[in-house]
């Protein structure tokens, strides 16, 4: 299972490095429609938006691929953090019928909000941060 897991971490290290990437260079217009309406201000702050959230990508891509063991459980709980914080662009591209990504149906794009959660669980249950989210959670608890 520990190899498994590895895997895991190394597939959705790769997957989020590359995702970024391509935020800032081949995929940028795509991107745009994931910004939510509204929080599209100007032009120019919905790219800073695109490009922002994919230096971030990149961050927790490199984090789950480079990170010590001892870190890994923090990547893991702020990448499903992130996972959740860009959700309501995926709504967004749904409830607007805005196509991108080759989801040019609304049925392709209701099977991508269903595909958010396991991206969450496969962050957490990779690098062992159920556990560490149980750790914080029991501390604010606690006081």
């Amino acid at each position: 299972m520990k190899y498994v897991k590895i895997l895991a971490q190394v597939l959705l290290g790769m997957f989020m490095t590359y995702a970024g990437f391509s935020h800032l260079t081949i995929a940028r217009q795509e991107f745009v429609a994931q910004v939510p309406t509204w929080l599209q201000f100007s032009p120019a702050f919905t790219d800073f938006v695109v490009l922002a959230s994919g230096v971030v990508e990149i961050c927790l891509g490199l984090g789950m691929l480079l990170m010590w063991k001892k870190y890994r459980p923090v990547v893991g709980a702020l990448l499903a953090l992130f996972y959740v914080a860009i959700f309501p662009g995926n709504i967004n591209q749904y409830v607007n019928h805005i196509d991108a990504f080759n989801l040019n149906t609304d049925t392709a794009r209701l099977v991508r909000l269903f595909f958010q959660p396991v991206l969450i669980v496969w962050a957490l249950w990779s690098t062992g941060g159920w556990a560490y989210c149980k750790q914080l959670y029991s501390k604010c608890g606690n006081k």
